[in-house]
């Protein structure tokens, strides 16, 4: 398959052992997940899973700064600016590929790993989350995101935030929001390892290549059982969340929330993350 021909802000790479890896890939803006890096974060799993040169998939950022800061601002302010019927129609498309992501990772059969690189936030740090397995670096921060932007933490924290660190962590830091380095997120079992920064995206490959020598049926067969948990409590939360989420663009607290945060980030004292 030609990734590079239907993907723009992803790339895909596929060594001798059939470990991919897929690189969010818009350095410039922290890997923020824009309109089409969404898009594109709803077939590529898909399209993995029906690769035969693929057996396991990597997932990190593009530069030494950031996994995903999050949704990209002015696609966000852009679509809090449409009427209203536009704006009903463009929420209904976000809300349907925000339940592809995160439908898409749980139902690949092959395994996803993700190297943690650096800051993520919301979308972005869904895809990390969601990952069969997770390895940080151990001064990346993360947070959800959802709640001072003034929408329900929808994406996929209601999913596997409960499973991973239990319902008291999962609690105190979707409302609270506050960010978590990659030493605690692994002291409270949100990730699977955390390593120095440089170690990170080796020790992803290093962990894949080993999955990818495994005879596949066995690696398909055990991630299709042990997400039968995330199916099993999971999606009914998951898909009441998402459309609490989606309420909340209508209301006018995310744009005041964007309006605030741009003029945070105007200030040279102030770093976008």
């Amino acid at each position: 398959m030609d990734y590079s021909a239907q993907y723009q802000r992803l790339t895909v790479q596929i060594d001798d052992r059939g470990v991919a890896l897929v690189t969010l890939n818009r350095p410039e803006a922290l890997n923020a997940t824009d309109n089409v890096l969404h898009r594109e974060l709803t077939t590529i799993w898909g399209d993995l899973d029906r690769d035969p040169a693929v057996r396991v998939a990597v997932v990190t950022g593009a530069g030494d700064r950031a996994f995903s800061a999050g949704g990209d601002v002015d696609d966000l302010e852009a679509r809090a600016q449409l009427p209203a019927e536009e704006r009903f129609e463009a929420i209904v498309d976000l809300m349907k590929e925000a339940e592809q992501i995160v439908y898409g990772m749980v139902n690949c059969d092959k395994v996803i790993v993700s190297a943690i690189n650096g800051v993520a936030v919301g979308a972005g740090l869904a895809v990390a989350l969601l990952a069969d397995i997770s390895v940080i670096a151990e001064d990346a921060r993360i947070r959800d995101g959802h709640v001072p932007l003034g929408v329900t933490a929808g994406d996929h924290a209601c999913i596997i935030w409960p499973l991973l660190c239990g319902m008291a962590k999962a609690k105190y830091y979707l409302l609270t929001n506050d960010f978590i380095d990659g030493r605690e997120a692994e002291r409270i079992g949100l990730v699977s390892k955390c390593l120095p920064r440089p170690e990170v995206l080796p020790a992803a490959m290093e962990i894949a290549g080993r999955i990818a020598s495994s005879p596949p049926t066995s690696v398909r067969f055990t991630k299709r059982a042990l997400n039968q948990w995330i199916r099993l409590g999971g999606i009914t939360s998951f898909d009441y969340s998402l459309a609490m989420e989606m309420m909340g663009f209508f209301s006018a607290a995310p744009a005041q929330s964007i309006a605030e945060m741009k003029a945070r980030w105007a200030k040279p004292s102030e770093p976008r993350a």
